[in-house]
């Protein structure tokens, strides 16, 4: 197994290659994407400058899920351990009514690694930001600046540079910015801003301590089996499962929006949460009594942008400032992670300042479809999820039991689906994890690996000839 494929231990990545042709590359944002991106670059041999407007870096917020696609990235960058010590793998996925929590639908995922490579997490978001840094902020050529609030971009080809609050500027080779939703950067690359349609929906998140679930007898299996369970109700849904060694158990709970605001801090109102859940079955009931606090999130939608790259080629986007995530399909942080790895990758193979610009251009190939489609499969899961009561809502329902028991079927039987079979496996279903063409091109996707074909096939040849024409 070479050091680009090993999943389970620390490598030098990219084979120990590193750009001959050096940047001083600046990050706007020291969110989940702006750390893995320093770090990836850093260790191409770039120069890389961080800037944070918050004067400590940390993270609030709740759980967050770590699919196979990211968990193999971590563990490449030697942050396997780390991930084990704060993650939840959980069992399998259970889908249920929501006023009498019947099972609807279930896919098996402790077999993750057996199938995709690497394993799934559940994690508290601010364990995955600490990976992170832990990862970026050691590396001797990245510096990470805080109380350092970006208030502008300039994209100057020649010396591209940020202006801070303080008025200070600095300049460098190339400006990423991975300013969240309402990126600066963003602005700049489009020369206007991406509005937002709100979805109609808005999630509180909160965290009940999972001792208090487990001394319940009609509440302990939760957190004995460590599944995601979610009930599906009209308008609205509930996402329940274990982070922190299955100390904590995190709930996100989905629901019209009523004038909430787009933010990850923002406080709700646990008496609204628990009004507004009152017809969900009693366990949820019980849950959602444990819940002093929570907090509330408008979700906001963007179309995707038709670039990344300002027409410079000296600020490009990444993460949520090019393609942010409705939660549904809980791949935000994971594409975001993945546009650090693809750039890490290709810009480590930068030799001469002519190659940038089909080096981005490859970046936004690369990952500008795929994000796409995710964001796509998110906001189908939206309307799946939120079916009213009637003959839609049980078409949905019998699907899924169809698939749910196939997968129980294969359990008792110890069987796996042959290889050749697999790619038509419930195709359509409408659980989306049960679509086993979509677990592989979701979770078994490989980020170096899609930079190393490109290269393989093509890239190199592009790459050469731009050199040339200078």
């Amino acid at each position: 197994m070479t050091a680009l494929q090993t999943n389970s231990e620390h490598t030098p990545l990219y084979n120990g290659r590193k750009a001959s042709h050096p940047l001083h590359i600046l990050i706007i944002g020291c969110g989940m994407g702006g750390l893995a991106a320093a770090h990836c670059l850093g260790q191409a041999g770039h120069k890389v400058t961080l800037f944070e407007a918050a004067s400590a870096i940390s993270e609030v917020g709740a759980g967050i899920q770590v699919t196979p696609n990211v968990s193999r990235l971590l563990r490449r960058w030697g942050a396997g351990d780390a991930l084990e010590a704060v993650g939840v793998r959980p069992d399998a996925i259970v889908l249920r009514r929501y006023a009498t929590g019947a099972r609807v639908g279930y896919t098996r995922w402790a077999d993750m690694e057996e199938r995709y490579g690497a394993p799934y997490y559940h994690v508290h978001r601010a364990d995955l930001h600490r990976v992170l840094f832990d990862l970026a902020a050691p590396l001797p050529f990245v510096t990470v600046r805080t109380n350092a609030k970006v208030v502008s971009v300039d994209p100057d080809a020649e010396a591209p540079s940020v202006t801070l609050a303080a008025g200070e500027v600095v300049r460098g080779d190339l400006v990423i910015g991975a300013d969240g939703v309402r990126s600066l950067a963003q602005r700049v690359v489009l020369g206007h801003a991406n509005p937002a349609e709100p979805t109609g929906d808005a999630a509180y998140r909160a965290i009940v301590p999972s001792g208090l679930l487990a001394s319940d007898p009609e509440l302990r299996e939760l957190v004995d089996t460590p599944e995601m369970t979610g009930w599906m109700g009209p308008g609205r849904h509930v996402m329940g499962y274990n982070i922190r060694g299955k100390n904590e158990y995190n709930l996100v709970l989905l629901h019209p929006d009523d004038e909430s605001v787009e933010s990850w801090t923002a406080e709700g109102s646990a008496d609204k949460m628990r009004a507004d859940f009152a017809d969900y079955e009693p366990r949820v009931r019980k849950i959602l009594s444990f819940v002093k606090s929570t907090l509330k999130w408008r979700l906001m939608d963007r179309k995707p942008l038709q670039t990344w790259i300002h027409p410079s080629y000296r600020v490009v986007l990444l993460g949520d400032a090019c393609h942010p995530m409705l939660p549904y399909r809980a791949q935000g942080a994971a594409m975001a992670i993945e546009d650090a790895a693809v750039l890490g990758n290709l810009l480590s193979r930068l030799s001469h300042p002519a190659q940038l610009k089909p080096l981005l251009q490859a970046y936004e190939d690369l990952r500008l479809p795929r994000t796409a489609e995710t964001q796509r499969q998110s906001r189908l899961n939206q309307k799946i999820f939120h079916l009213p009561d009637g003959p839609e809502q049980e078409q949905r329902d019998a699907e899924m039991r169809r698939a749910a028991e196939a997968e129980l079927q294969r359990m008792r039987e110890g069987k796996r689906v042959p290889e050749e079979k697999q790619e038509h496996w419930e195709a359509g279903n409408a659980n989306q994890w049960a679509d086993e063409d979509k677990n592989v091109a979701q979770f078994g996707y490989d980020a170096d690996e899609a930079a190393e074909r490109w290269w393989r096939e093509g890239g190199e040849k592009l790459v050469r000839a731009a050199e040339a024409r200078t």
